[in-house]
């Protein structure tokens, strides 16, 4: 056996390496023809999940085999070989072994102990099968591992460490509300987007969970109506296109995303857009300050102006949710305020966000003291229009790009601690997300609008990586350990048994021949004789053969027995050409 793993995940690479290193379906199909392809591998398939891309393959040579697939993930995921270089790791023979039957068992998920993954190996199989590139090690290495994760979560309570993605999602939207996620999700009413595996299990458990509705969109329409009509059975669903997923967004309370989409499916105009135009009933908390660009300002009565357009950066600017369109706005910004910002992001290029409005309304001594690096000659106690007198425009563009920063570093700071956005712990939440794809599907940028909170890959990777850990943990580890033992030993025997199948088949041709020879040689023997020299002469050989074949497989199946098999040939001069025939065998079929 020389199986070979190279891939990355979670635990190697930060999310944004990740999501730009998704595989799509197509993707998948073309690696996997690649490396077969290439001159080191003989067969193949890739394990992709949201939080890992792995290239399993049988290669004859290590240190090439890890050049070539490490190269073929570079080139089909996108990322350049040396960026990706440093967030890969490498597998190889029992250690390749170990690391699958520990996927298996959720010891290797963000959320240690969740079920799901076991789903996606079988995938990963029956697309290795269904492309020829599965031969016989990763046939039975998979399979394998689909029986070691269910014994693991049989015969033990790994089921208690940890739960699927979904479940942990949705625990991280609750938090802080003092409810649990049934509690949390009574009579709301929510949107799955997707009807794919992930999306699937999301309905399901938002079912269970008591919500009031379901509204399930997906590109293909009849996918959607399938998924709702099995959803009806415990909660009212429907299905929708996903032109309608913008006048869903108004009506509900919780909306969960994973689809295979290569770009956003939810921009943040789209979720201001849909708060902007939900009806108040459905609010739990009065919507934020705002006030519609072209309109005079609704505190100052400030002349209206022209909306400006979102930078080519992409940046968010007064205006980017288009004119006429309400957009929030700092308690404490004015209209003078707002037009430095525009005028820093016309004359710059770019604009944080109004960050420089909010901060630079406290005091001197607040500024200095968060390390702004712009010096502000602030008169002691000045705030609003004031604080910024006499600030040029590209001061104030700096000091807004520093205060979003410290602002970001404080939300990360507050999500590593358990404790939910401090926008959110406000009691504020009028639509909550969940985004579950890789690539993400919704902008992270919503977490700028009021009254939205968004929990993704990158959010739930930092909630979990304190999460404690079960004992059932110990005892799945133990089983992952006797399983990698027994594995090996099965494929160290079975690597030999070609050998010691030939040999016996040349046994029996010498046994044929001689007595060939001997009815030539005696003519007069009837056929009761014959049958009993026959038999006499089979017996000698198998005796002769028993002990050291069943000897070889003992020996062949502890580590560092392979060689037994090239003595053994290298001994009775079998004919490599023989072994090998012996050796060939077809799919095993679907995975189980």
């Amino acid at each position: 056996m020389s199986l070979l793993v190279v891939g990355l995940s979670h635990r190697s690479a930060p999310v944004s390496v990740l999501e730009r290193a998704s595989l799509s379906a197509d993707a998948k199909v073309k690696l996997l023809h690649d490396t077969l392809a290439a001159e080191p591998a003989t067969e193949a398939t890739v394990l992709a999940t949201c939080n890992r891309i792995e290239l399993y393959a049988d290669v004859d040579k290590f240190h090439a085999g890890v050049a070539e697939l490490s190269t073929l993930l570079a080139q089909h995921s996108g990322v350049a070989l040396e960026e990706l270089t440093p967030y890969l790791y490498v597998h190889y023979e029992d250690r390749a072994v170990h690391h699958l039957f520990s996927v298996a068992c959720g010891l290797d998920s963000m959320v240690v102990g969740e079920g799901q993954i076991l789903g996606q190996i079988k995938d990963a199989l029956a697309l290795g099968q269904e492309l020829h590139t599965a031969g016989r090690l990763i046939n039975d290495l998979f399979q394998q591992a689909l029986r070691v994760g269910k014994r693991a979560h049989s015969e033990t309570g790994i089921d208690r460490a940890g739960q699927s993605l979904v479940t942990f999602g949705l625990e991280q939207l609750s938090a802080g509300t003092g409810l649990t996620v049934d509690a949390w999700a009574a009579g709301k009413r929510a949107l799955v987007i997707g009807a794919g595996s992930m999306s699937s299990l999301a309905a399901a458990t938002l079912a269970r969970a008591g919500v009031a509705e379901v509204v399930v969109a997906n590109r293909t329409l009849e996918r959607a109506e399938r998924l709702a009509v099995i959803l009806g059975e415990k909660v009212p669903a429907r299905a929708v296109p996903m032109d309608s997923v913008g006048s869903e967004l108004t009506r509900v309370d919780v909306v969960v995303s994973c689809t295979g989409a290569t770009g956003l499916v939810l921009a943040a105009e789209d979720i201001a857009a849909a708060l902007a135009g939900r009806p108040a009933g459905l609010s739990p908390t009065p919507p934020s300050p705002s006030y519609r660009w072209g309109d005079p300002h609704p505190e100052t009565g400030a002349a209206p102006r022209t909306p400006l357009t979102p930078s080519a950066s992409g940046a968010e600017l007064p205006g980017a949710f288009g004119a006429g369109e309400a957009v929030p706005q700092p308690a404490t910004a004015d209209a003078a305020v707002v037009a430095r910002l525009a005028e820093a992001a016309a004359r710059l290029g770019r604009l944080a966000d109004a960050g420089a409005a909010r901060t630079l309304a406290d005091s001197r001594t607040a500024v200095d003291a968060d390390g702004c690096p712009v010096e502000f000659d602030v008169p002691a106690g000045a705030s609003g229009r004031a604080a910024i007198a006499g600030v040029d425009a590209s001061s104030l563009e700096l000091h807004g790009t520093w205060a979003d920063r410290a602002e970001a570093a404080g939300r990360g700071a507050v999500r590593r601690a358990g404790v939910p956005q401090a926008r959110a712990a406000a009691g504020g939440v009028r639509l909550a997300l969940l985004d579950l794809a890789m690539p993400r599907d919704i902008d992270a940028a919503v977490h700028r609008i009021p009254g939205v909170r968004l929990v993704d890959i990158e959010s739930l990777a930092e909630a979990s990586a304190d999460a404690p850990m079960a004992a059932d943990v110990e005892l799945v580890k133990a089983i992952v350990g006797d399983e990698v033992a027994a594995f090996g030993a099965a494929q160290r025997a079975a690597h030999i048994t070609p050998t010691v199948v030939a040999l016996r088949a040349m046994a029996a041709e010498v046994v044929a021949s001689e007595v060939a020879r001997l009815d030539g040689r005696l003519p007069d023997l009837d056929d009761r004789q014959r049958a009993e020299v026959t038999q006499t002469v089979r017996r000698v050989v198998d005796k002769l053969l028993h002990a050291p074949t069943v000897r070889v497989k003992q020996l062949a199946s502890e580590p560092g027995g392979a060689g037994y098999a090239d003595a053994l040939r290298e001994l009775f001069d079998l004919d490599p050409e023989t072994v090998a025939a012996v050796s060939r065998v077809k799919n095993t079929g679907p995975a189980s």
